[in-house]
């Protein structure tokens, strides 16, 4: 195959599967990093933190994104199209002395209704000057993606370093903290997330190695989610295992451990153990704990096609956490489409909210989803965006408050992805309706499906929208005219 210097190793796409994060260095002119580092402070001094609204503050950072170097790793992790989202934000780590104590371990806050095993999403730390362990760097722990629980101050931690234009590109869900800064100077760090919109059907990086190679001294704990997680990267279909080379009761009963390490190895075995696996993943969440339950939905995913029957049947659970466990692990499969797609549409009119909006964002998952399942989720765009779900039970995602319209929010993110594959009039209609929403994230969405459709009229939609959207890089609160 022809090598693009540009692009990911093998090695580096395992060390991302595995440890969760890449350091890499964007050789972009000092004199750059310079400007844009002394323009985000002048803005944090005279203006305060401008959030989401940094890059339009200081545009010139959009150009460390642009880079084949940046592009490259973005494009190995998350594919050729993926989506530079509109949650942003300036970390500014001041000197010990005017900032004690450091942050604490988090995962960042999500953006669907599930946290992914599987890279739909990443973030980028971006450094504008040389950071040293002294200037407190982000703390990471490699290797912590796949825990849902904090696992422990005794796991090893890594605070990258390197010259300006250092950027570390992290699995979302990879544990982390804002680290004490012990020298005299302030820290800045400018904080991107992107989103990928297609599942892989190959490889999107320099790939050389068909199977996924165990790195030296490594533990085999993880090894069955990380092939998962590596074949999936490489558009391979799950084949058929021997199901007769485990016991496969005896997984199942693992499943439902404490440790989060021993079931989800468990449950991940079970995806690669042929019908039998999959009949026991289905079974456990039917009927396992809610604890085991919520780990097997990840392997159930895995398992593929076979999982696909139970999974329908498991819609029509009276838990709604179980059926919006359905339709995630539906999306995730997306095949055969002509038994996937017909139940999602079906949960589309769930009675709960929880099942609506994770059915809404699996749509978006399946490759190429038929005109009519387009249409059913400009329609429930339209209806979330009319009513702005104003009796939704908003304990369901006690954590997600910076989404207000969180049904809308599930249907614009799938339009986003899959819009092109609707009736441009039905879907365009619904964008339209959705840049009046009061929730920001459904506005963007929005916007950007609309930018990807350019049809004539979904242009127009946007020239309007333009007019009033408009940002000045110039005007601040110091500025006149």
């Amino acid at each position: 195959m022809q090598t693009n210097n540009h692009l990911l190793t093998d090695e580096q796409i395992i060390q991302f599967i595995t440890q969760g994060y890449l350091v890499l260095h964007n050789e972009l002119p000092n004199e750059l990093h310079m400007k844009v580092m002394e323009e985000v402070h002048h803005v944090l001094m005279e203006e305060g933190n401008p959030g989401n609204n940094i890059l339009p503050r200081v545009p010139d950072i959009q150009k460390f994104f642009e880079t084949p170097v940046v592009k490259g790793a973005l494009t190995g992790i998350l594919g050729p199209d993926y989506y530079l989202h509109p949650h942003r934000h300036c970390h500014y780590n001041q000197p010990a002395n005017q900032n004690p104590g450091g942050g604490q371990w988090h995962k960042d806050g999500y953006w669907s209704a599930m946290r992914s095993h599987r890279p739909w999403w990443a973030m980028v730390f971006y450094y504008t000057q040389a950071v040293t362990e002294e200037l407190g760097p982000t703390t990471i722990m490699p290797g912590s993606q796949y825990n849902e629980s904090y696992p422990g101050d005794d796991q090893p931690f890594l605070l990258p370093t390197g010259p300006a234009g250092t950027m570390v590109l992290v699995h979302f869900d990879l544990w982390h903290k804002a680290s004490l800064n012990t020298s005299n100077m302030d820290r800045y760090m400018l904080k991107f997330q992107f989103a990928r919109l297609n599942a892989p059907s190959m490889p999107d990086w320099n790939h050389t190695e068909e199977h996924f190679k165990l790195p030296e001294g490594a533990s085999d704990t993880y090894l069955p989610l990380w092939q998962d997680i590596w074949g999936w990267l490489k558009g391979d279909t799950k084949e058929d295992a021997d199901s007769n080379t485990a016991n496969l009761s005896q997984l199942a009963s693992l499943v439902a451990s404490e440790t989060e390490d021993t079931s989800l190895h468990a449950a991940y075995t079970l995806a690669g153990a042929g019908e039998g696996g999959a009949h026991e993943l289905v079974k456990i969440l039917h009927e396992g704990t809610s604890l085991s339950a919520s780990r097997a939905v990840y392997a159930a995913a895995a398992a593929g096609a076979k999982a696909v029957p139970g999974l329908i049947g498991l819609l029509e659970h009276t838990d709604r956490e179980r059926r919006s466990w359905a339709c995630f692990a539906l999306g995730m499969i997306g095949s055969p489409r002509e038994l996937v797609l017909p139940a999602l549409m079906k949960a589309l009119a769930d009675e709960s909210d929880q099942v609506r909006r994770q059915a809404a964002e699996a749509i978006g998952l399946v490759k190429e989803p038929s005109a009519q399942a387009v249409a059913a989720l400009a329609n429930t765009l339209t209806e979330a965006v009319v009513n702005e779900i104003q009796g939704s039970d908003s304990s369901l995602w006690p954590d997600q408050g910076y989404i207000t319209n969180k049904i809308g929010y599930g249907a614009a993110l799938s339009l986003l992805r899959v819009g092109k594959y609707g009736d441009a009039d039905v879907v365009i209609s619904a964008l339209s309706g959705a840049l009046d929403s009061g929730d920001r994230y459904v506005r963007a969405y929005a916007f950007e499906a609309l930018t990807y459709l350019r049809t004539k009229e979904a242009v127009d939609v946007l020239l309007r929208y333009y007019r009033t959207a408009r940002w000045c890089p110039d005007t601040n609160k110091a500025s006149m005219f």
